[in-house]
C-alpha cells in the first residue's frame, strides 16, 4: 500500500519545497529575480534548530522556502556535505489535518520517522526518513493557525529581525 492510501482521510496537501544553501542571498537571484517569487511577509529563525527561512510564492499558488544555517549552527552540516557545500532541495512539505493520526498510521505501518515536534500547537511536525522516500526528506506538518502576528519584510528577515530573529544579519 502506498503512502497516499496510508494517510487517506487526513487531508494531505502539498505546501512547499524547501531549498537550502549557505546563504539565502545566493538563492534570491534565481528564486526571486529570475523566477518571479514574491515574499508576502513572514519568515524568521528557528534558533533552537539553527536555521533561518523565508518563503516565496508564485503565480498559481506554488511556494518555495529558502533556508540557511544560522551562524555557528551545525544543522545543515551533513546536508551540505552530501551536496558538496552547494545545497539544493532539502525537503518537501505536506500538511495534514491530524498529526497524531498521521504519526500513528505511519509508525503502525513501520515507517521510520524522526524529528517529531508536537510541543507548539501553532506548528506540529514530523519527518519521514529519506530512506523511506527514495532519498527525499518529507516533512509532515499540522499548522495551528497564526504564526506570530506582525508581517515582516524580506529585508527584516535577512537582518535577523524576523520571527524569533536572533538579530544577526544573514551573511
Amino acid at each position: 500500500m502506498g503512502l497516499e492510501q496510508d494517510l487517506d482521510g487526513l487531508g494531505v496537501t502539498f505546501d512547499h519545497t524547501a531549498v537550502a544553501a549557505p546563504r539565502i542571498r545566493d538563492l534570491l537571484p534565481i528564486y526571486q529575480d529570475l523566477l518571479g517569487g514574491r515574499h508576502l511577509g513572514g519568515g524568521g529563525d528557528s534558533r533552537a534548530a539553527g536555521y533561518r527561512t523565508v518563503q516565496l510564492t508564485y503565480t498559481g499558488g506554488g511556494k518555495v522556502e529558502l533556508m540557511e544555517p544560522l551562524a555557528g549552527s551545525d544543522f545543515f552540516d551533513s546536508f551540505f556535505e552530501l551536496t558538496r557545500g552547494r545545497g539544493g532541495v532539502h525537503h518537501l512539505n505536506f500538511h495534514v489535518t491530524d498529526m497524531d493520526a498521521a504519526v500513528a498510521r505511519l509508525t503502525g505501518k513501520g515507517y521510520r520517522l524522526h524529528g517529531l515536534n508536537t510541543g507548539d500547537p501553532r506548528w506540529r511536525e514530523v519527518f519521514l526518513h529519506p530512506k523511506e522516500a527514495h532519498g527525499v526528506l518529507i516533512q509532515l506538518a499540522q499548522s495551528g493557525g497564526d504564526h506570530g502576528g506582525t508581517r515582516v519584510t524580506l529585508d527584516d528577515v535577512l537582518a535577523g529581525q524576523g520571527f524569533d530573529g536572533n538579530g544577526i544579519p544573514s551573511p
